[in-house]
């Protein structure tokens, strides 16, 4: 087998990297030296039998921050897809990043029933089964990150658990993920938490806007979405998303109109999107944060699939576009419940920069919250965020492998069925309507496929004949 070395103390800028790259593997030129075109070189003209041992990775990984990973993403993905192909990484920063398949005999678990787990133990309340594959609520059948099980033991051994306060490590943590992975310098100041996305979604509703005030989402959306509008008696306004053959855009005319005519007062967005897996870019979300503000909408960003990010797509907090220009009509809430398997640790992440809305959130939380945290969330979190890392990597690789074998197999099974682009998130927008009658989708899906999933008309009305399937799974539930 032949044997390449990449040296680290060479690839110190994107330029060096990609030369070496391309030399060192007989690759033609690729045109921009991006990371598209270097995967299309890596497994269209790359030979194997083949074995690449990069070297000095920490000094690549100092000089090019997460770009460097995100190359090695492109040599790791690609051993988990052609024969005779090893990538090997030495004296990196990254230490036990691993390949797909020691992930997942790793992490995977077989069985989670008998642990009153929602997605399995919940079968037969949700879908009235009790023997159907969970392929449905978004959370992952993985073991969180070694740090978080050892933090979660450390303290389970001094047996005590009494009343907390939030430590300054764990907002250390939180700030300085933000800004490491996705640009946001926060401030302490703006931090608040709650018990969960959904709820503090609640608390905002009713914080923020009074009975029968209008609510505005991009649907379809996150069902919850819609309950914490309709549970409190507001108007829920409920905007299409445009579907080009499965591929989801804003309609920033309809989305305008539709502020105007109905006077909103709140537009809660999901950012990347759940369910469609749109990643939108800068430009997207600044204009509907410009027609937002311009009208006087007081906007609620959910970003707490942020890290669940495929490809080389890129997310964006909405408070940063266009430099800050829209963070003081923005309140943003995320969690590391997502990224991390820990959403039964009840521990989330409210971010507000504008001080006024600030002290009325505040305000409003005084009323009718006085509880403590959630000691055990807040030490989970906070080791997530300093030492999973590699552990993230890693999943996004198994998740990426599995959304393309669903890709390739509906192309050649199914071509008809529409299978959106997974931008983000690790839920799958399927459209099966050429294929199955909208009103026969549950017996179908469920009862003939045997398969838990979480169906089209859930998120909108509209959407009847269309599915949502969770690949946070091991490969043989995707196959």
């Amino acid at each position: 087998m032949k044997r390449v070395i990449l040296d680290g103390k060479i690839m110190v800028s994107k330029y060096k990297l990609h030369k070496e790259i391309k030399d060192k593997l007989n690759l033609p030129d690729y045109y921009g030296k991006n990371l598209d075109a270097l995967w299309d070189m890596v497994t269209g003209y790359m030979e194997t039998p083949l074995t690449i041992i990069w070297v000095n990775f920490d000094i690549s990984k100092k000089k090019l921050g997460y770009y460097a990973d995100e190359v090695l993403f492109i040599f790791e993905k690609a051993e988990s897809q052609m024969e005779d192909f090893n990538i090997i990484v030495k004296d990196r920063s990254r230490k036990g990043n691993m390949s797909t398949s020691e992930f997942l005999k790793k992490y995977f678990v077989d069985d989670r029933r008998g642990t009153n787990s929602v997605k399995w133990d919940g079968l037969d309340t949700h879908f009235q089964d009790e023997n159907l594959v969970a392929m449905w609520v978004a959370d992952m059948d993985f073991k969180s990150p070694d740090a978080v099980s050892r933090a979660l033991r450390d303290r389970v051994e001094h047996g005590i658990f009494g009343y907390t306060f939030t430590p300054e490590s764990y907002y250390d943590a939180f700030m300085d993920w933000e800004e490491k992975h996705h640009s946001y310098k926060i401030s302490k100041e703006w931090i608040r938490l709650s018990h969960g996305v959904v709820p503090a979604i609640y608390w905002f509703v009713n914080a923020f806007t009074k009975p029968d005030d209008s609510i505005i989402v991009l649907s379809p959306v996150y069902y919850p979405f819609q309950n914490a509008v309709k549970d409190n008696k507001r108007n829920l306004i409920m905007c299409e998303l445009k579907n080009e053959n499965g591929i989801y855009s804003v309609d920033y005319e309809k989305f305008e109109k539709d502020i105007v005519e109905n006077n909103v007062k709140m537009f809660i967005q999901s950012s990347p999107h759940n369910p469609v897996g749109r990643v939108w870019k800068e430009d997207e979300l600044k204009k509907i944060l410009k027609i937002c503000k311009d009208n006087d909408v007081l906007v609620i960003s959910d970003e707490i699939h942020q890290d669940i990010v495929l490809k080389n797509n890129k997310n964006i907090p909405a408070a940063i576009v266009e430099g800050g220009l829209y963070k003081n009509n923005i309140i943003t809430i995320t969690a590391a419940s997502k990224t991390f398997n820990l959403a039964g640790l009840h521990t989330s992440n409210i971010i507000i920069e504008d001080p006024k809305i600030r002290e009325i959130y505040d305000d409003y939380v005084l009323t009718i919250c006085q509880g403590s945290v959630n000691l055990m969330g807040l030490i989970a979190t906070e080791a997530a965020y300093r030492h999973g890392e590699d552990w993230l990597s890693s999943l996004i690789l198994v998740i990426e492998q599995n959304y393309d074998f669903i890709k390739k197999s509906f192309k050649e099974s199914l071509p008809k069925a529409i299978v959106s682009p997974l931008e983000g998130t690790y839920l799958l927008w399927i459209d099966l309507r050429e294929y199955i009658k909208p009103e026969d989708i549950k017996e179908i899906i469920q009862d003939k496929c045997r398969l838990a999933v979480d169906f089209g008309e859930w998120f909108s009305p509209s959407y009847k004949g269309f599915i949502r399937l969770n690949l946070a799974t091991s490969p043989k539930y995707v196959k």
